[in-house]
């Protein structure tokens, strides 16, 4: 579906129309089960969460919350978000059942700049981003969409409005950050 489309099923969701929401979820649910497949395929081996669970909460999240989506791009960039903080919650109740023991790693490939340790601690990756974001947001959405929302460069570049070019740079750097953050954290 083109975006002025889903725009217009979102104008329509915001105000309140309950036809445009089960359009919406109709619309957009294998795009999303797409892009929660291939947040989990990044997930270690063994993990308890579905890829297909991933998208229904993230959904019902974004449904419940009082968000007022804009157009197609805020749209994602708040189902990333959902999607990140499914995973960090579900990390953190996996950590808190273990009593303090490590929290569940992740496989971040596209994380591994200079690293010879492909995993990432899903909490750490999200305090890092936490602080990326206090520093330059558009940084942090850049990795919220190609991490958690699966999202290539032009697709990300076509959701915050700038150029590839600008993406690719973005991600490079943001990449590179988060890893030096994470690499001078203490760790328990």
């Amino acid at each position: 579906m083109a975006g002025s489309d889903v725009t217009m099923l979102l104008d329509r969701v915001n105000r309140g129309d309950q036809q445009a929401l089960d359009d919406l979820i109709r619309t957009l649910y294998s795009e999303l089960r797409k892009l929660s497949a291939g947040i989990m395929r990044k997930e270690a081996v063994g993990h308890t969460l579905q890829p297909t669970a991933l998208v229904n909460e993230a959904f019902i999240r974004l449904v419940e919350g009082d968000s007022k989506w804009e157009n197609r791009a805020h749209f994602f960039g708040a189902a990333a978000q959902a999607m990140r903080r499914i995973l960090v919650d579900h990390a953190r109740t996996k950590s808190a059942l273990k009593r303090g023991g490590h929290a569940r790693r992740v496989t971040f490939d596209d994380l591994a700049v200079a690293s010879e340790d492909r995993q990432i601690d899903v909490l750490a990756l999200d305090e890092a981003l936490r602080a990326l974001e206090q520093q330059n947001p558009r940084l942090a959405q850049v990795v919220e969409l190609r991490f958690f929302g699966g999202c290539s460069i032009e697709e990300t570049a076509e959701l915050l409005g700038v150029s590839a070019a600008t993406v690719k740079r973005d991600w490079v750097y943001s990449r590179a950050w988060l890893l030096a953050y994470m690499d001078d954290e203490p760790t328990d």
